[in-house]
């Protein structure tokens, strides 16, 4: 339930910088859209979404905190 609350968040989170980016290149701004996308907000949030999903596949520990029994 944590993992999936957090991906969720992660994901809103990387939609918003989505549409940010959206509105940079409708406004024409395409050095600022570059910008955000290799160093800025954008890249950050698929960076964190990243990690989380990495951590889960390093972590395989179930619901009880046992390795390999899954959610209970």
């Amino acid at each position: 339930m944590k993992y999936e609350r957090q991906v969720n968040e992660h994901l809103a989170r990387l939609d918003q910088s989505l549409a940010t980016l959206r509105q940079l290149i409708l406004r024409g701004e395409n050095k600022e859209a570059i910008k955000y996308m290799e160093n800025g907000p954008l890249k950050e949030r698929f960076e964190e979404l990243s990690s989380i999903i990495k951590l889960s596949y390093a972590n395989q520990l179930g619901a009880s905190g046992v390795r390999g029994i899954g959610n209970i």
